[in-house]
């Protein structure tokens, strides 16, 4: 029941706990004796098993003999040489086995084995796969970070760096905010080889969705033209433009890796502007941390960045 002193509320000791009763219902078990119990069954030895637990073999049969009183069951056959379960034995066996898992998934999440804490990195799509073992690399040295990667477009993530949910972020912009590193990224005019769409009125377009990259540039440059234009596919995704622009879905301005055999490139004769003004740029804070900077010094790298 609940009693109360001066302004305290303090939960007295019943049978029937402030919990419907449910908290004092049963004895507990012990991960420990479930441990000893856990390591016989899977080794069929108690000697094999107190090696696995580093304990003597005395002291795993006491344990098994305490979890047998515990539950007022035999676990083990005792007329046979060999180690067998009992019914109850087996039964005990899967739980036991939950109950361990349990407690080291409580274990991690509480205590986690994440002591050097967790680096936050923002990238756009098509650098998820090309850099998955450049991070598997950096995980296998820094086993007690955990990596969160998310992916997005790139003004999402550099208003995510900029709220701080961010450690590191590699983006695609317009060269104006000085990043820590950066190189060109030249684009292309994309239109199909065989059906291209450069030709129709008007003309229709495969884009960003709305405050995406290269999109304003496309659209207003086909303005400036006077060429009617209407958005025909739309997509956050570099690869999924590339391969609709190539199959005649729509004029694509993409970075220049992006190009397929079955693209037309557009530029001069079609009166079409370079667009030469853009860059892939890192950026990671003054108090970055050492793991933190050792991830940068990878991308700078990888991607081949100028300071």
């Amino acid at each position: 029941m609940i009693a109360r002193r001066g302004d305290a509320v303090i939960l007295a000791a019943t049978g029937s706990s402030a919990f419907g009763g449910r908290m004092n219902r049963y004895p507990m078990f012990n991960p420990q004796l479930l441990l000893s119990f856990v390591a016989i069954c899977e080794s069929n030895s108690f000697t094999r098993a107190a090696e696995r637990v580093n304990l003597s073999q005395s002291t795993v049969s006491q344990q098994i003999r305490r979890l047998e009183e515990m539950l007022g069951k035999a676990l083990f056959e005792r007329s046979s040489h060999q180690v067998q379960l009992t019914e109850e034995g087996v039964k005990l066996l899967s739980y036991a086995r939950r109950i361990i898992a349990l407690n080291e998934e409580a274990h991690d999440a509480l205590a986690g084995p994440w002591r050097d804490g967790v680096l936050r990195l923002g990238m756009p799509e098509d650098f998820m796969v090309p850099t998955a073992d450049l991070l598997a690399s950096f995980n296998s040295q820094h086993p007690h970070l955990r990596l969160d990667v998310t992916s997005g477009l790139s003004a999402d993530l550099q208003l995510a760096y900029r709220d701080g949910e961010l450690d590191l972020i590699l983006v695609k912009q317009r060269r104006k905010q000085q990043p820590r590193a950066a190189r060109p990224e030249p684009l292309l005019w994309l239109d199909s080889l065989v059906r291209p769409a450069i030709e129709q009125v008007p003309v229709p377009l495969a884009v960003f969705p709305l405050n995406g990259l290269y999109r304003d540039e496309l659209c207003q440059a086909l303005d400036t033209l006077g060429i009617r234009w209407r958005i025909s596919y739309s997509s956050a995704s570099l690869a999924a433009l590339a391969a609709a622009s190539a199959a005649g879905l729509g004029v694509s301005l993409l970075p220049a890796s992006c190009r397929l055999p079955s693209h037309r490139v557009l530029g001069a004769a079609e009166r079409l502007p370079s667009v030469d003004d853009f860059e892939l740029a890192l950026f990671y804070r003054d108090d970055a941390g050492p793991a933190a900077l050792a991830l940068a010094e990878r991308l700078i790298e990888y991607c081949e960045l100028r300071r």
